[in-house]
């Protein structure tokens, strides 16, 4: 399957600093952006026989005929053509679940080939510029440095502010101001407003060439008080260590991704052709929305950045629909997802009986700010206060903003899961204390929820609320598959038979208890993935085909109260779904609105059904949940 047409295309996804996307069909007719929007300029331009073309970005005379552009999950290749010579340009991320080091390591693989496509020879100018505005926040060029060094085989081209400032801001929409830019290449590199890569000559053939392009961050995130480094630096490894693997093992690194892709939709290929477009637009940008670092423990921590919907890190919520992608290709990461909650749960701060939303807003992970009350002098850009300082008793957050059921629902579920998937158990049998309170939330108020805000909290406080009592319920046997005692897995049943009797099982179950609306009912997946026997099969199909009369153009609505839609939910849908049809139903508008949608952001998943824009919500880390479908195959 070629995927052609993408609302925005990834060029760079190493993580939510270093996230680099053509906003366009056509790869000459627009500047890069960062996935939050400002231009990041990242130019191939070629002179052919005295005129300058555009192959990549704009600002030369003409621009190149765009011959080609396929997507897959790790890999972006476009052809353009100009006056005879055709050139072919990939970029490669090393996103492999599987690898954690190399994953973690923030380098792109770029290759060229110049062909002449008329048989004739020419004059041609190649260069590949890389903008000094991805190392700065803003629209104001800060004192710059620039420098240029022999490293092995390769001219290796460093670039960044004079004066350095690590994890000098905190927010959403919001750019690195700190660290440096890398090129390596045999070719000639140059700085100028940012690095560049040059190559001149005749060309009567054929000419390949090769680049890593890099980004040192120099620290990655403040995890509770400590300056952490990406997974891969724990050990001591450096910045020019990555480009050194990146470029020793260029061949390698490809075949590798040229496996996980053709892995990836082969697997998707068994529900659809649609789906194989999905997975291929949500791979990169699902792991690029997090960063995996060493805790001062030694331990891995995989925090999630909020892209576009607050900008908090390791938010519960966020992650809890991300796991599909993880549970297929690394359960360790999901594990990895929840080690921060868990440290934050565990500190005086935290008072509550529940699970906390997140554990900061990114890069620091110093404590919840969802629903904090000293925020009211904050700023995107501001850092807030280190909350995992403050003691027992502090009157921090306001409840009215807390998601109890929905934060402990997430967090035994994704234990369970990870467990069931094969990751370590010592992360659980470690908090076992913490999990038995938040099992017991759930046992006394998840079966009828009070006023209170669910995942879906765009959309409003909601009492009584189906589909939060459905995850009350698959939480509580998650904990008793966690703990291994079946007494718990039992009380789950039970809670679901006075459930089935609430809801009825003919489908079009209820938004709420008491009977009003429609919903979605994405949070017993569950149950059918790790086949907990809650409730009978002829419920979810009868569930599911039910939601087929209510979609629109560009998919099912999350529930009666909008015409707006998650696509990660949809996905959990089409993974409950038992007949094939009704799967390939649901999940092939979501195809459809990557095909035609005129928002040009990356992989939204909140959209309006009708209109196939996006609504809020862009390049964020649940689209992992995309790939629940291959859990259910």
């Amino acid at each position: 399957m070629r995927i052609d047409r993408l609302p925005a295309i990834p060029l760079i996804a190493s993580d939510p600093y270093f996230s680099i996307w053509m906003p366009s069909d056509n790869m000459a007719t627009a500047d890069t952006v960062h996935w939050c929007g400002p231009q990041k300029p990242i130019r191939v331009s070629i002179n052919v026989d005295g005129k300058s073309v555009s192959f990549l970005g704009r600002g030369r005379d003409y621009e190149a005929e765009q011959k080609e552009l396929v997507v897959t999950p790790t890999k972006t290749r476009f052809t353009g053509a100009f006056g005879g010579v055709e050139l072919e340009t990939e970029f490669v991320t090393p996103a492999l679940p599987q690898d954690p080091d190399l994953m973690s390591m923030p380098v792109t693989l770029v290759s060229f080939r110049l062909r002449c496509a008329d048989g004739q020879a020419h004059a041609v100018r190649f260069q590949l510029h890389l903008d000094e505005s991805l190392c700065y926040e803003g629209t104001i060029a800060p004192r710059m440095f620039g420098d240029v060094f022999r490293r092995g085989e390769c001219n290796t081209g460093m670039y960044g502010q004079l004066v350095q400032k690590p994890l000098c801001h905190s927010g959403d929409h919001i750019t690195i101001d700190w660290g440096y830019l890398y090129l390596s290449t045999p070719e000639t590199v140059e700085t100028g407003r940012g690095l560049s890569m040059n190559w001149e000559g005749r060309l009567n053939g054929e000419k390949a060439m090769r680049a890593v392009i890099a980004y040192d961050d120099i620290a990655s995130i403040n995890y509770f008080g400590d300056l952490c480094k990406a997974w891969y630096r724990r050990n001591g490894a450096q910045i020019t260590d990555a480009i050194d693997t990146a470029w020793n093992g260029f061949d390698q690194i490809l075949a590798r991704c040229e496996k996980m892709d053709a892995e990836v939709l082969q697997e998707a290929g068994k529900v659809s052709e649609d789906y194989q477009a999905i997975v291929s637009a949500a791979w990169r940008h699902t792991i690029c929305a997090h960063k995996l670092i060493a805790t001062p423990g030694g331990e891995m921590a995989f925090l999630s950045k909020e892209n576009d919907s607050n900008g908090c890190i390791g938010t519960a919520d966020v992650s809890y629909p991300s796991i599909p992608l993880f549970l297929k290709y690394n359960p360790e990461l999901v594990n990895a997802m929840a080690r921060p909650i868990l440290e934050f749960a565990s500190m005086p701060v935290w008072t509550d009986d529940f699970a906390p939303h997140d554990v900061g807003r990114y890069p620091y992970a110093t404590g919840q700010v969802y629903a904090a009350h000293r925020r009211s002098n904050l700023q995107n850009g501001d850092v807030y206060p280190p909350y995992y300082l403050y003691p027992a008793g502090t009157d921090v957050y306001d409840p009215k903003y807390q998601m109890p059921v929905e934060e402990c629902g997430n967090m035994l579920v994704m234990l369970a899961a990870a467990q069931h998937f094969g990751a370590d158990r010592g992360l659980a049998q470690k908090y076992r204390g913490i999990l038995d309170q938040w099992v017991k939330y759930l046992v006394r108020y998840g079966e009828d929820p009070g006023q209170q805000l669910c995942t879906d909290d765009f959309a409003g406080h909601l009492a009584h609320n189906v589909n939060l009592a459905a995850k009350a319920i698959v939480g509580v046997a998650c904990y008793g598959r966690l703990v291994g005692d079946p007494a718990w897995e039992q009380t789950a049943r039970e809670m679901a038979q006075r459930f089935a009797v609430r809801v009825g099982c003919e489908g079009n179950t209820p938004l709420t208890l008491q009977g009003e609306g429609w919903s979605m009912k994405y949070n017993l997946l569950w149950d059918r993935v790790l086949q907990l026997n809650l409730l009978p099969d002829h419920f979810y199909a009868a569930e599911t085909a039910s939601y087929l009369p209510r979609m629109n153009r560009y998919g099912l609505p999350l529930d009666s109260r909008a015409d707006y839609t998650k696509s990660d939910w949809i996905c959990w849908c089409a993974a409950m779904a038992q007949d094939p049809q009704v799967r390939a139903a649901l999940l092939a508008p979501i195809a459809r609105t990557l095909r035609e949608t005129t928002s040009r952001v990356p992989f939204s998943d909140w959209y309006d059904t009708k209109t196939g824009r996006y609504v809020y919500f862009i390049a964020r880390s649940v689209q992992g949940g995309v790939f629940a479908p291959m859990l259910t195959l």
